[in-house]
């Protein structure tokens, strides 16, 4: 049997023009060689599986290789090619920091640094993961990577940077690698193929992607195992099936669901889901991810942000197309918060139902018909506008007809005799009147309540609606100064009564309870009406009863109770209060 080589190391890069998603460190590398601008020490950092350590090795092949090419690519045929290929090489050399991170292992570099290169001009020496070298072993490192021998060149690679010493980081070079795109993983997967004769299609290879995460060796991990497992006819449906991903098609079936207003089968799809044993968790991760996809397929230049295969992209904007914006950004709510109390709540499933009825009901919600704006008092009272009236015409005479005589014109009356002009009282000059403005206050009041309660429709309410109310007006007491209204109103959560429209607000003494009602009752109904746009709302400030068997603490706020709970606290004081002959008050 032939001898299997994984893809990860079969196709592994050897050139820098093979480098794939990091096209501006190859440069930098080409052009301080070209230049002979070669520095002592580079740090190559990134997340795994993005070509650090391959980087690493092509570099030290570059600057040792006999005869590179007019770019400063290895040759791969000359001595110093050939024996690093064959393992051979005595010039470049690769340490494993996770196994030699003692100082007595940093001594032998340092004695292995002053042995000058046999073939080529420098002993490259690539140290990997060398955040695991030991505190006293970065130090007894410092002296020889601040100032190694001219034909010396370390390359240290890492995936944790901030574990490595300040001072390491000073003497180095450092390059940051990124995660590889997915276009760029897609290409690749599809060369590779082409290849080994395999037949993929591309939905199957962004999946691949997708789950590889920017890393192009779990990517190529991934790929062999796809391979074992369909042989050189890959289909999509085994590539989901192997890897455990769940399709697309069932979040387009939620949707689509969710905009008919039929709950059930979307409860039959997450039945089906968690029966095939994906996570819960992970399909409403899921079905948050595809929600934003919808969003960002609303504006046309927002596919490019999607990073999925053509033929997907326009399913999702066909969808997209059939839901409002409101709908996305209900929906996303609704997802986010269930995946954010999954994990607390007592019974998981019906917490994911429970957020798919919603979804169902946010959509009947935003394809209902918005009532109409109510008409302003001046727009009630106006009169409407009549056309303008045509006088009639004069008949015309009769031309047979006789002339009568003219009457006789009737005498003037007498003038009247011209009174003397009275006096015109001065104007009032613009001032300021107390009492005016009293009115005008009261009068500005009473408009502005009545059109206020006219404005509302008593819309139907919800448990969630009234809770969330609650907090948007504990949020505004507290910007608005009333910091201790706030927090007694978020102490306890309100009793809360849909039917009666009555929220129950628990207070911790009559003080408290004395007070909102004459100071603050009227205006937290009023507000509360108009955030729930219904009219019926009350509030009803109760003191807070302890379940029996429970011990209820009180807090003293009177000076009288303050002192009483001091003399309970210290004995002593209660003997201080008698030897003074003290009233307590």
């Amino acid at each position: 049997m032939e001898q299997f080589i994984v893809s990860a190391r079969k196709y592994r890069p050897d050139t820098f023009e093979s480098l794939i998603g990091q096209e501006n460190i190859a440069r930098t590398l080409k052009n301080s060689i070209i230049r002979g601008q070669l520095a002592h020490a580079y740090l190559f950092c990134g997340p795994r599986g993005v070509g650090k350590t391959t980087t690493a090795r092509i570099f030290a092949k570059s600057i040792n290789c006999l005869n590179p090419g007019p770019d400063m690519e290895p040759c791969g045929k000359c001595e110093s090619c050939l024996s690093f290929a064959e393992g051979r090489s005595y010039c470049i050399h690769e340490l494993d920091a996770a196994s030699n991170n003692s100082v007595d292992d940093i001594r032998n570099l340092t004695d292995m640094v002053r042995i000058p290169p046999q073939v080529g001009k420098y002993s490259v020496y690539i140290i990997d993961e060398v955040h695991m070298l030991s505190s006293a072993a970065f130090n007894a490192f410092l002296k020889t990577l601040e100032e190694p021998p001219a034909h010396a060149i370390f390359i240290l690679a890492t995936t944790e940077k901030h574990k490595i010493l300040p001072t390491i980081l000073s003497r180095c070079q450092t390059f940051d690698f990124n995660r590889i795109s997915v276009p760029d993983i897609v290409r690749n997967l599809t060369d590779i193929a082409s290849k080994e004769g395999i037949t993929i299609d591309s939905e199957s290879l962004h999946v691949i992607a997708v789950k590889a995460d920017g890393a192009m060796r779990d990517a190529l991990t991934i790929f062999d195992q796809i391979v074992a497992f369909c042989g050189k006819e890959v289909r999509y449906e085994d590539v989901i099936r192997d890897l455990n991903v769940l399709d697309y098609e069932y979040y387009f079936k939620i949707i689509d669901n969710s905009l008919s207003g039929d709950y059930t089968s979307s409860l039959l799809l997450l039945d089906e889901i968690l029966s095939k044993g994906f996570n819960a968790l992970y399909f409403v991760s899921g079905l948050s991810s595809h929600l934003r996809d919808l969003l960002v397929c609303k504006n046309s230049h927002g596919s490019a942000l999607l990073s999925l295969p053509p033929s997907l992209i326009e399913r999702y904007r066909e969808q997209a197309a059939r839901c409002s914006v409101q709908f996305i950004f209900s929906s996303l709510n609704i997802t986010m918060s269930c995946e954010a109390s999954y994990r607390q709540s007592g019974n998981q499933r019906l917490l994911i139902e429970f957020a798919l009825m919603r979804l169902a009901e946010k959509a009947a919600a935003a394809l209902q018909p918005q009532p109409a704006a109510p008409q302003t008092a001046a727009q009630q009272t106006a009169p409407a506008e009549q056309p303008p009236k045509q006088e009639p015409a004069a008949p015309a005479m009769p031309a047979a007809a006789p002339t009568a005589p003219a009457p006789a014109p009737e005498p003037a009356p007498a003038e009247a005799p011209k009174q003397p002009a009275r006096p015109q009282p001065a104007a009032k000059l613009p001032g300021l009147s107390l009492k005016n403005l009293i009115s005008q206050a009261e009068q500005q009041s009473t408009t502005g309540t009545a059109t206020d309660a006219a404005a509302l429709t008593d819309e139907p309410l919800t448990f969630e609606s009234m809770m969330n109310a609650w907090q948007t007006l504990a949020d505004r007491e507290k910007s608005s100064g009333r910091s201790s209204l706030a927090t007694a109103m978020l102490h306890r959560s309100p009793g809360i009564d849909i039917e009666t429209a009555v929220l129950t607000f628990f207070v911790s003494n009559s003080a408290q309870q004395e007070w909102i009602r004459e100071k603050a009752l009227s205006r937290m109904e009023a507000a509360l009406r108009k955030e729930l746009r219904n009219n019926k709302v009350k509030i009803n400030v109760q003191i807070y009863e302890s379940p029996a068997g429970q011990h209820k603490d009180s807090t003293p706020y009177m000076p009288t109770d303050k002192a009483k709970f001091l003399v309970a606290k210290q004995p002593e004081l209660n003997e201080l209060v008698k030897d003074l002959e003290l009233d307590v008050k």
